[in-house]
């Protein structure tokens, strides 16, 4: 298929440096696709509410992603952002606002997220009142599942249709549970739902063995793992933290704790950070340290695009999507 306005602006224009690196990183994804690879996408930071689901949906619809992970925050603000995008507002001076200003934004229950902020009642507690019931009626059939299956019911049950305030389009949440896609989401306690979840839990009114754990995502990751990586699976790290760090080990775990030699490495791995290399700063490692923990190969593809992701990821994905 012929490339698009976008594609072709960028690989007539972007010729150096970072956006030289965001060329050949898109062509490389695209080049494990048409190899039969699958591909991992690992989001950290606000990308949901950066709105990426207005293409990173788009990208699960095509196939060009096969399994997310995710943090527990971009796996809720996605819904958060369908059901109550009227209600959020942009903040363009947010590096300006004095202590005073954030607190008063606080008593209008607005929680910022950089420039943008999510309003407490239309999206924490309009998500909060339905997915308890489902996280409820699972716990009372002493079923089990992951935060990103009770998400999923949520999508599918049609109980949030009545909020819906952008195009479902948009949504990257719903075009995976359509697919019923694979989602990783690790340290999820640390979202708002999973603190909510954990307050009901401490007052006694569900189990914390209703939600699965981490450690059983890790062991789910490592079945879908090998059972997907014939002919490789591809790793685009977005940000960096646990939605990164997480799922990048289970290729050192099945090779060194399990034993399991035939396993291969990521066989394509690129990074957008604006994280600078630094001691401490791991999400700043640059790829070849990997191979020292047997997550990459000598001849793993392998790209660093130091640039903000809101700007690189939507590109790279216009590149993929032909746009």
């Amino acid at each position: 298929m012929n490339k698009g306005p976008i594609s072709q602006f960028i690989e007539k224009y972007y010729l150096h440096f970072n956006s030289a690196a965001l060329v050949d990183a898109a062509k490389a994804y695209e080049e494990q696709l048409n190899g039969g690879a699958k591909m991992m996408v690992t989001l950290a930071g606000a990308m949901s509410t950066a709105e990426l689901g207005k293409i990173f949906a788009e990208m699960i619809r095509q196939d060009k992603v096969q399994i997310i992970s995710c943090t527990g925050a971009n796996l809720e603000e996605d819904i958060m952002n369908l059901v109550a995008h009227s209600h959020y507002e942009r903040v363009p001076n947010y590096r300006d606002l004095t202590p005073q200003q954030e607190w008063d934004l606080l008593e209008r229950g607005l929680n910022r997220v950089t420039d943008t902020c999510i309003p407490e009642h239309e999206a924490f507690r309009r998500l909060q009142k339905h997915i308890y019931q489902i996280w409820k009626d699972a716990d009372d059939k002493g079923e089990r599942y992951f935060p990103h299956e009770f998400m999923y019911k949520m999508l599918l049950s049609g109980v949030l249709e009545e909020y819906y305030e952008i195009d479902l389009k948009d949504s990257w949440m719903y075009a995976a549970a359509e697919k019923n896609l694979p989602i990783v989401v690790p340290g999820w306690e640390d979202s708002t739902m999973g603190n909510i979840f954990a307050s009901y839990v401490i007052k006694g009114e569900l189990k914390a063995t209703t939600m699965k754990s981490g450690i059983e995502y890790m062991t789910f990751l490592a079945d879908w793992y090998s059972k997907n990586s014939d002919n490789g699976v591809g790793f685009f790290q977005i940000g960096g933290g646990i939605a990164g760090d997480f799922p990048i080990c289970v290729v050192p775990m099945l090779y060194q704790d399990m034993e399991m030699h035939d396993v291969p490495f990521w066989s394509y791995f690129c990074q957008i950070s604006d994280s600078t290399t630094s001691y401490g700063s791991y999400s700043g490692a640059v790829p070849n340290e990997k191979i020292t923990w047997g997550k990459l190969d000598i001849n793993t593809p392998k790209f660093i695009i130091e640039s903000d992701a809101t700007i690189v990821a939507p590109l790279i994905f216009a590149y993929l999507l032909d746009l």
